[in-house]
């Protein structure tokens, strides 16, 4: 017994012809020739497979096999060592396949973006990135930030920037970013850039709302007076005119206008409007000589002061 089991230690691991052909689900085994090839793991297990089909799908695995050996041997070996050999198993089923299912990418798309990044798959490189990205956590996002650097996937690295741009007080207290503060200080400085780039976008969209709101605001009030002053408006009408004896119902923009029209009645009475102590009709002083500054009917403009405004410029 001892010396049978010191046997099977010894031997090493190899997945069979027929084990491989029902973990690849190939439809058809029987069309398969002998594997000419074994892909070596990291403990040792050899996975046979076929030179033409992992040349045919992976351009650097062609370039190893066309490779001349220096020790000649009827027996080909690959080696792809550094990750888990279930990984390097579902890597080699999804060249003769092109299948991976969820759990499998869940459990092992780390490791199976590295391999199809090196070996250059794109296919299993973008699924790789996509279930990686869906699965990006606090606590994972500076490692798999790394690995998209590493393997040049610009889709995943915008997507942990992001990620550590929105949770960046989280992020800072794990120990995957005292790790990378201590080994790789370039990239830390590459982090807070990003998150300095994205405040400041921010901040300039915020703007750009604010000043939207406030011209469309300006514009509405704009509208609005001239309404007033060329129309009349329930309480308000032309200057030169009196009451209408027909009473007009509210207008559309009738929230704007019934302000407006107060302003109007106020900075009309307003005593203190001449020492330009009043807030309301300073307000109301702006909007006339913007309306003038914009106008180009002044000698027929009903809006008051419209005709002398216009000759004062608008910053004065």
């Amino acid at each position: 017994m001892e010396g049978t089991h010191n046997t099977a230690t010894a031997a090493t691991p190899t997945i069979s012809g027929d084990l491989m052909s029902s973990h690849f689900q190939f439809s058809d085994q029987n069309s398969l020739p002998k594997p000419d090839v074994q892909i070596l793991t990291s403990n040792g297990l050899r996975i046979p497979a076929h030179t033409g089909i992992l040349a045919s799908v992976s351009p650097v695995l062609e370039n190893i096999i066309d490779r001349p050996h220096k020790h000649h041997s009827s027996e080909k070996i690959i080696p792809i060592l550094g990750v888990p050999c279930d990984a390097v198993s579902l890597f080699i089923q999804f060249l003769y396949s092109s299948r991976c299912s969820e759990e499998e990418l869940e459990k092992y798309g780390i490791h199976l973006l590295a391999l199809s990044h090196v070996y250059l798959v794109p296919q299993l490189k973008h699924m790789c990135s996509k279930a990686v990205g869906q699965r990006l956590t606090v606590e994972n996002v500076v490692d798999v930030l790394q690995l998209a650097r590493l393997c040049d996937s610009p889709d995943l690295y915008v997507k942990c920037m992001k990620m550590l741009s929105d949770n960046f007080k989280a992020v800072e207290k794990t120990e995957g970013w005292k790790f990378m503060q201590e080994n790789d200080p370039f990239l830390e400085l590459e982090i807070l850039r990003f998150i300095d780039e994205a405040e400041s976008r921010k901040k300039r969209t915020r703007r750009h709302r604010e000043e939207q709101r406030l011209f469309m605001e300006l514009s509405e009030a704009m509208e609005c007076l001239e309404h007033i002053c060329t129309e009349g408006c329930t309480t308000v009408g032309p200057c030169d005119l009196g009451p209408s004896n027909k009473r007009r119902g509210p207008c559309n923009k009738f929230s704007t206008c019934e302000g407006l029209q107060l302003l109007i009645k106020h900075f009309a009475m307003c005593k203190n409007r001449v020492n330009g102590k009043c807030s309301r009709c300073k307000r109301m002083g702006q909007l006339l000589r913007l309306h003038s500054s914009i106008c180009d009917q002044t000698d027929s403009c009903r809006v008051p002061l419209c005709r002398y405004l216009n000759k004062i410029p608008l910053f004065c």
